[in-house]
């Protein structure tokens, strides 16, 4: 298997399903990329964009982000410059060794309220039928507490 990428627009305030449901068998996937875009008139306003990808039960809030929290695996932010409006400031903390095999939780929030456009791009990785239990068990004790 190779890399692949979901992309999306949500809504300021919102909360999106990363669905890995349908993805059964001897494979997790480590997210190795994350970035956002404005989905506002680029021409229209000052913007700031943040967000959150969580493998928990509850999304976390990409404003107040606690990087001690074990389910936060992904984080990302876009600011423009206030002078042309175009973005010059991306940031993004992505964990990259958290083998995911459960549903995500990404959330976003935008200055304006406008959408905000995402894309993460994940890396197949194979387990052992061990390794398997163990990841799933991981994420589930992670999105139980």
């Amino acid at each position: 298997m190779k890399e692949f990428i979901m992309r999306g627009q949500t809504a300021s305030g919102g909360i999106h399903t990363i669905n890995f449901s349908g993805h059964k068998g001897d494979y997790g996937f480590k997210l190795v990329e994350f970035k956002l875009w404005s989905g506002a008139d680029l021409h229209g306003a000052n913007y700031e964009c943040c967000a959150s990808v969580t493998a928990g039960k509850v999304a976390i809030d990409p404003v107040l982000q606690d990087f001690s929290v074990e389910g936060l695996i992904g984080s990302a932010s876009v600011a423009d410059d206030a002078n042309t409006n175009y973005p010059t400031n991306f940031n993004s903390v992505v964990n990259d060794t958290f083998i995911v095999t459960q549903d995500l939780l990404l959330m976003v929030n935008d200055t304006h309220s406008g959408p905000v456009n995402w894309q993460v791009k994940f890396m197949p990785v194979k387990l052992s039928s061990a390794e398997a239990a163990l990841t799933n068990y991981r994420q589930f004790s992670i999105f139980d507490d």
